[in-house]
């Protein structure tokens, strides 16, 4: 298969469900760090390909140390998503306020497997599990009480 091949493959309506379900699981999942930086790399790419556009800026709905916060308004097909912005972006794009409740993506059902398995052969990052610390059971040991001046 060559390379024009399977750029087409990847279209934009199924990288966006994928980059859907990546999102929404980040959420939740106890180590969220891998599954972000898949959306983000996805998102830079699909912005380089032109497969997504940003669309402004927003206020964050949680700033971080309580401040106030921009966050960039992406669309990719019938998908919103946010990202941090860059300076550029804040000095480019269009401030479009207070985020609309009113403004959802799409209800999407697929498996999070798949939507992993698609964003990472187009973005080509792989999972690196860390190594943790090999977790040893300590005994128990008694105290041991020596005499006053022992």
């Amino acid at each position: 298969m060559d390379s024009k091949q399977k750029e087409r493959d990847y279209l934009i309506d199924d990288l966006s469900k994928a980059l859907f379900i990546i999102n929404r699981n980040a959420k939740t999942a106890p180590d969220s760090r891998y599954l972000y930086q898949l959306k983000h790399e996805t998102i830079k790419k699909m912005l380089k390909e032109g497969k997504a556009k940003k669309v402004g800026l927003h206020y964050s709905r949680n700033p971080r140390f309580s401040q106030q916060q921009l966050d960039v308004l992406v669309s990719c097909g019938e998908y919103y998503f946010h990202i941090p912005p860059t300076k550029d972006d804040i000095k480019n794009l269009k401030h479009l306020g207070e985020l609309d409740d009113d403004v959802r993506n799409p209800k999407t059902i697929f498996p999070l497997k798949e939507a992993k398995r698609i964003l990472q052969s187009y973005t080509g990052l792989q999972y690196k599990q860390e190594r943790s610390k090999p977790t040893y059971r300590t005994r128990y040991q008694k105290p041991v009480f020596k005499r006053l001046g022992e």
